[in-house]
């Protein structure tokens, strides 16, 4: 892939979400403004080439979600038995009892228009002390579909059933369970290479930056994950807080993509974040670190 210029979409924007679908990419992400109260959608962008991108504006029906009233945030996306998921957080709760939490919507094609699908949050309470925000829906290889997600500091992940309307518990009957890794702040994203699991998840504060990425291996999506270092961070004179991120896979040329957010070098505006897209590279049951561009 050639021809890529960072920020790849104009605007603030944060915690993409990238899916590719009949050869087009989409990347599902926040409004970053700095105001919660005017985060009351989220917006997506599409491409064939990663180089000229259209814009799906305001893709749920917030007329499905009556509640939410702020913080429309962090997007996940997933197609399954051909309709398309969307999970999102809403409304920032800091306690149990409030409304809101991870909300789930469905549509019948990736740009939406996203409909409500519950009448309810999918999460819409705190479990092993993980705020219900920044929701990551992963695949797997025989089609079980997990659902890690967790913020203040707290990972955890379920089985979402075949209806996509709530979760198979474990063996052990446990239903949501913690897998928190060492460092964890919040933002998990999960990739399955080669039989390994390689779950990421974002540390320091996003509105600086001590924002980054860190990883851990394992042969099991339940983990666990040791922290295995750091492979996206503030990189002179490129940005700083780099880190919510997604990923895309081309595998024509077997090419991995981290699609994540990051910001400019002492900027003390806490919305201004930009998208950005470069290379994923592997090693032996290792990420290498990602070396941010402003072109390439």
């Amino acid at each position: 892939m050639r021809g890529i210029t960072n920020p790849v979409i104009p605007g603030w924007y944060a915690d993409p979400e990238a899916r590719t679908y009949g050869g087009r990419h989409y990347v599902y992400a926040t409004r970053s403004f700095t105001e919660y109260t005017r985060q009351m959608n989220l917006d997506a962008f599409s491409s064939v080439d990663l180089i000229h991108w259209t814009t799906h504006e305001g893709i749920i029906e917030m007329d499905d979600f009556p509640w939410i009233w702020r913080a429309v945030w962090a997007p996940t996306q997933i197609e399954h038995h051909g309709r398309h998921y969307l999970v999102f957080a809403s409304n920032d709760i800091q306690k149990d009892g409030e409304a809101g939490g991870l909300e789930i919507a469905v549509a019948d094609a990736p740009e939406g228009p996203y409909r409500g699908y519950l009448h309810r949050p999918l999460i819409g309470g705190f479990v092993h002390g993980a705020q219900p925000i920044d929701a990551h829906l992963f695949k797997d290889d025989d089609g079980a579909i997990y659902l890690y997600y967790g913020g203040w500091g707290h990972c955890n992940v379920a089985r979402m059933n075949e209806e996509m309307t709530g979760f198979v518990p474990f063996p052990d009957g446990e239903v949501i369970r913690s897998v928190t890794p060492p460092g964890y702040v919040e933002g998990p994203c999960m990739i399955k290479k080669d039989g390994l699991y390689y779950l990421m998840w974002s540390m320091g504060g996003w509105t600086n930056g001590t924002y980054r990425v860190a990883y851990g291996v394992s042969d099991n999506p339940l983990g666990p994950f040791p922290n295995l270092g750091t492979i996206l961070e503030r990189q002179e004179p490129v940005a700083e807080g780099p880190g919510h991120h997604g990923y895309l896979h081309l595998p024509e040329r077997d090419e991995w993509l981290i699609v994540y957010h990051r910001r400019l070098i002492g900027d003390r505006e806490p919305g201004n974040r930009m998208l950005c897209i470069d290379r994923l590279e592997f090693g032996a049951g290792v990420i290498k670190p990602v070396r941010m561009t402003d072109r390439w």
